[in-house]
């Protein structure tokens, strides 16, 4: 029993390499060239087209028909010699109803006549028409290679201006001008892929200046109070123990601006699980953690939630809720106020947070999403302008949709969708886009 059992796992595993083996002298003999291919592939489907007509047309001319040779021998009236008549019909006497009167010898001569002539003629044209056909597969083939070149170019053209296009002209476009077919609908969609690609490199370029910038001035602040310590002979202990204090400010400082640029990282890298989240539930948590922060800046939070459930990352909700919270009320007015709601509204979770403060230039709102960006720098401070980047960040790992605008009488209202939830762990929408636009 094992023996068999051994004997057909080798028979598989020879039939296995076989077929391996086979598969790849196909991917060998099989042409590189998209052009070869289709030219093969046209030149084949001619062939065998024009084969299949002319096996249509030769079995149309050789089915056999009941036509046979009829003679009839006529004696006339006047006493003349008598005359034998020869003619095609249906069968002996089936057409007159007159008896034959032609001798059987004669009429199995004639059908063995009229059968090799439909012989030689059939022979005839099947050699003429496989002459035929062969010419016609030869130039089938060489008018199948230019139809592909022909229709290759287009491609040939897109190709060369992708591998043109490089990171130091991101800005060039392929614009391939021609009727609306599916070579202009792809050129059209690397453009636009080129588009986004371009306005990423640049947004990169910008915050990698920003970061720069951001991380290299308490760097030079930091040298320059530890050179002072060590040139100043006379330094006394409370100089010593200023400095430090100092440094150690501008290292929290830095430690900070490091936390935000790695969370907005992992934000811009997307939930690596998804479970169901209560956003009301989300709020609540975040604001017992924030209420002593906006009372130091003597800020009024009215909180207006109702259950709602989504599918996201608590932790990431909760840096969200957090910024958005902790800028309403950073940046407001002295016994301002900042409402947060929580609704469903048309299948969707809806949190809206706005606030009091000052007013906000319509044409500034997109940039407050942008990193590094402020309403107003002040150094020191412990604000990096990252906080609406995160919140941004974060809603589209959570495919939710961002709306921002101006607040009439200064401030923001930024409302962020969010798929709802439904029985069964089901989601109502897709991925919305993430936008942020000034109220017109």
């Amino acid at each position: 029993m094992a023996t068999t059992l051994v004997t057909r796992a080798r028979a598989r595993l020879r039939r296995s390499a076989a077929v391996v083996r086979a598969r790849a002298l196909l991917r060998r003999l099989m042409p590189r060239r998209a052009r070869v291919r289709f030219a093969m592939l046209f030149g084949l489907l001619f062939i065998a087209s024009g084969a299949v007509l002319l096996s249509i047309t030769y079995l149309l001319v050789n089915r056999p028909t009941h036509n046979v040779v009829t003679a009839f021998h006529l004696a006339p009236q006047d006493g003349s010699q008598p005359r034998t008549i020869i003619r095609p019909g249906s069968g002996p006497g089936s057409e007159t109803g007159s008896p034959p009167d032609v001798t059987d010898w004669l009429n199995d001569q004639l059908s063995k006549q009229t059968a090799k002539m439909h012989d030689a003629q059939m022979h005839e044209l099947l050699v003429q028409s496989g002459i035929a056909l062969t010419i016609m597969a030869a130039i089938s083939v060489v008018l199948s290679w230019l139809l592909a070149r022909r229709v290759l170019k287009p491609m040939r053209t897109l190709t060369a201006g992708i591998c043109r296009i490089s990171a130091s002209n991101v800005h060039e476009r392929l614009a391939v001008e021609g009727p609306r077919d599916e070579v202009s609908e792809l050129a059209d969609s690397v453009d636009g892929l080129l588009e986004r690609l371009e306005a990423a490199l640049e947004s990169h370029k910008r915050f990698v200046a920003n970061a720069a910038h951001e991380l290299r001035t308490p760097l030079t602040v930091e040298r320059a109070l530890l050179e002072e310590s060590l040139l100043d002979r006379d330094a006394t202990v409370e100089a010593f123990r200023e400095n430090f204090e100092r440094l150690l400010r501008i290292s929290t400082h830095q430690g900070a601006l490091l936390e935000s640029l790695l969370a907005l990282a992992v934000s811009e890298r997307g939930m690596d699980r998804a479970e169901p989240v209560d956003l009301a539930e989300v709020v609540e948590s975040v604001l017992l953690t924030q209420l002593p922060e906006t009372q130091r800046h003597g800020v009024h939070i009215v909180d207006r939630t109702e259950p709602a459930t989504v599918a996201g990352d608590t932790a990431l909700l909760e840096r969200l809720v957090a910024n958005l919270a902790h800028n309403a009320a950073y940046y407001n007015v002295p016994d301002g106020s900042v409402d947060i709601t929580v609704r469903r509204h048309d299948r969707r979770a809806v949190l809206t947070v706005s606030n009091t403060g000052p007013e906000v230039p319509k044409d500034r709102v997109d940039q407050l999403f942008e990193p590094f960006q402020r309403m107003h720098r002040t150094a020191g401070d412990g604000h990096h302008g990252l906080g609406l980047s995160i919140v941004r960040a974060i809603a589209a790992a959570h495919d939710a949709t961002l709306t921002a605008r101006a607040r009439p009488g200064g401030g923001l209202v930024i409302d962020i969708s969010f798929p709802l939830i439904v029985k069964g762990g089901e989601r109502y929408e897709g991925r919305p886009q993430i936008r942020a636009a000034a109220s017109k």
